[in-house]
C-alpha cells in the first residue's frame, strides 16, 4: 500500500492492531528504495505498522540516497554532511507526520537502517531521542559530523540499539562499526553488537538475530 501525501514517498504494512500499533520505519541505503527493506515486511511480527521510505534524492540513472558522496580524486569519496543534516531533520518531521497519520504508538517506534539509512538512524536517534525508542542498525557507522552539539546533555536512557556489520564488508570497513559499542557506553545508550562472516549485506541469521531482538523490544 502506497501512500504519497507525506513529506517522504513511502509504502506500508498495516499492522495486526487496530490502534496503538508499534511502528516500524524502514530507511534504505544509498542507490536503492523503498523496496528494498521492505522485502522484510512478512517476515516480522504482525502487530508492527511498517512503513519504508524512499530517500528524497534521486540518482540516475536509478535508486535513490539520503545524502551525495562524492568520489573526488584530490579529496577522494566524501559525504555531504550537509544534505545528510537535512535528511535527518526531513526523518524526525516525517516520523511526527506518521504519527499524525496512522493508528502508531508514538512512544513505541524502531527505526531499520542499512548502511547510508543507518547512518541516518543514528542520527535521528542522537539529535532527536524523544522521537524514537529502538534503532536496528545494519551495516552502517556513527557520522559524528552530523550530530548536535550537546549530545552530552540529551536524555538517551529509554533508547536501545541492535547494530550489526560484516566483518568483510567491502563498502564501510567493520573498524568503523567497532567504534559504535563504545561511543554508546559513553553516552550509556543500551546495546547490542554482532559480526556476521559477510560482506556488505544481511546474512539470513543476522536477519533472525534481529528480528528475535525487536519481538522483546515492541512488547
Amino acid at each position: 500500500m502506497v501512500n504519497q501525501s507525506l513529506s517522504l514517498h513511502h509504502i506500508i504494512r498495516e499492522s495486526s492492531l487496530t490502534e496503538n500499533a508499534p511502528l516500524l520505519i524502514m530507511l534504505h541505503g544509498y542507490g536503492s528504495d523503498e523496496n528494498d527493506l521492505f522485502s522484510f515486511a512478512n517476515e516480522l511480527p504482525k502487530e508492527l505498522f511498517i512503513i519504508s521510505v524512499r530517500a528524497p534524492y534521486p540518482l540516475q540513472p536509478f535508486g535513490n540516497a539520503w545524502y551525495a558522496i562524492n568520489f573526488d580524486a584530490i579529496q577522494g569519496k566524501w559525504s555531504d554532511d550537509d544534505q545528510a543534516k537535512q535528511s535527518r531533520d526531513l526523518i524526525a518531521t516525517f516520523i511526527d507526520e506518521t504519527t499524525q497519520t496512522y493508528p502508531v504508538n508514538k512512544h513505541n517506534i524502531t527505526l531499520l537502517g542499512f548502511s547510508q539509512g543507518t547512518i541516518l538512524s543514528y542520527a535521528v536517534a542522537l539529535t532527536y531521542p524523544e522521537k524514537v525508542k529502538n534503532i536496528i542498525a545494519l551495516s552502517g557507522y556513527i557520522n559524528k559530523n552530523i550530530l548536535p552539539k550537546d549530545i552530552e546533555r540529551k536524555d538517551y536512557s529509554h533508547l536501545d540499539f541492535y547494530c550489526s556489520h560484516g566483518s568483510v564488508d567491502q563498502v564501510i570497513p567493520v573498524e568503523w562499526a567497532r567504534q559504535t559499542p563504545p561511543f554508546l557506553s559513553s553516552l550509556h545508550i543500551k546495546h547490542q553488537y554482532s559480526e556476521f562472516p559477510v560482506g556488505h549485506g544481511v546474512a539470513p541469521q543476522n536477519f533472525y538475530e534481529f528480528r528475535d531482538w525487536l519481538l522483546k523490544k515492541i512488547k
